[in-house]
């Protein structure tokens, strides 16, 4: 762990029904460290991209946990998710996430998107997949800086809105 950082830890079963427990962790954490409405939005659908891939993939229809680390620093939020399924060959699956506006229509697939999207809302992504799968999520603040440094949700609303 790392100086001035604090980490909340998660283990849901794989299965859909339990992927809004990660959303509201994420939510009232990322609340608590001052980031705005659309910055909490972007990574709550990150991590539930994350979190569908775990139970649709992983498991192959068996029992199996996700796990969850929340490393809350002093500039960025970082949202671990692990499973201990099967892996993936991630660089085939990064590839068909490449940018779609280059691909017609007929090429694209159904499916394969999660990855494209956590790339395009979080400002740092990375996928492990040497013993099941884990993808490190980041979004780091950027207090003072463009249009919604002064909509950052505060603290004491967390329990309002959650």
């Amino acid at each position: 762990m790392k100086e001035h950082e604090t980490v909340v830890q998660l283990s849901i079963p794989a299965d859909a029904q339990f992927i809004d427990v990660a959303r509201l962790t994420l939510y009232g954490l990322a609340a608590k460290m001052g980031f705005s409405y659309e910055e909490i939005e972007d990574m709550k659908v990150a991590v539930s991209e994350a979190c569908n891939n775990a139970v649709l993939h992983a498991y192959n229809g068996k029992r199996g946990m996700i796990h969850l680390r929340f490393e809350m620093g002093a500039d960025a939020l970082t949202i671990i998710v692990k499973d201990e399924g099967k892996g993936f060959d991630y660089k085939q699956a990064a590839k068909q996430a490449a940018p779609l506006s280059a691909k017609p229509l007929k090429d694209v697939k159904i499916g394969g998107l999660g990855l494209f999207l956590m790339e395009a809302l979080m400002d740092d992504v990375s996928v492990t997949t040497t013993s099941g799968t884990e993808v490190r999520l980041t979004k780091f603040r950027h207090r003072g800086e463009g249009e919604h440094a002064h909509e950052c949700i505060s603290p004491s609303s967390v329990q309002e809105q959650a």
